[in-house]
């Protein structure tokens, strides 16, 4: 048996001077969750001046845990940035899946100013330290 390819994934976008807002229609799966990524990212580095991404999950139909890692992967590129994202008329089926893995409050909380930038720079000082007295020299 064979199980038939998800609906597509079908993205709209409105574009204002400081937000976009990316409608989803269709599943967010394996075979489309790329897309998503890719649009969300596309949209980030091209508006400087974005200050908000929202994305509106209203049509969202199933969602694996390709399409959560999805949303994990748009959530750390938005905070690397400093826009914040929205996750509106989010379906029963997405909240339970956040619910489940604990990653509604990481997905849906205001940012804290500055900790991502703090954060990448704590990463990269530990990455250059060396792990042993002299190791550096």
């Amino acid at each position: 048996m064979t199980t038939p390819p998800s609906d597509d994934l079908r993205l709209t976008w409105v574009d204002t001077e400081d937000r976009v807002r990316i409608e989803l229609d269709g599943d967010l799966d394996h075979y489309t969750a790329g897309l998503l990524v890719n649009e969300a990212t596309a949209r980030l580095s091209t508006r400087p001046g974005l200050s908000n991404l929202h994305l509106h999950c209203g049509g969202l139909g199933v969602i694996d845990s390709t399409g959560l890692s999805a949303l994990l992967m748009i959530k750390r590129r938005t905070a690397a940035v400093g826009v914040r994202l929205h996750l509106e008329d989010r379906p029963a089926n997405l909240d339970r899946l956040l619910h489940l893995t604990g990653t509604l409050d990481h997905l849906t909380a205001p940012p804290t100013v500055g900790a991502a930038r703090s954060s990448m720079h704590e990463e990269a000082a530990t990455a250059l330290r060396p792990t042993r007295p002299g190791a550096g020299t």
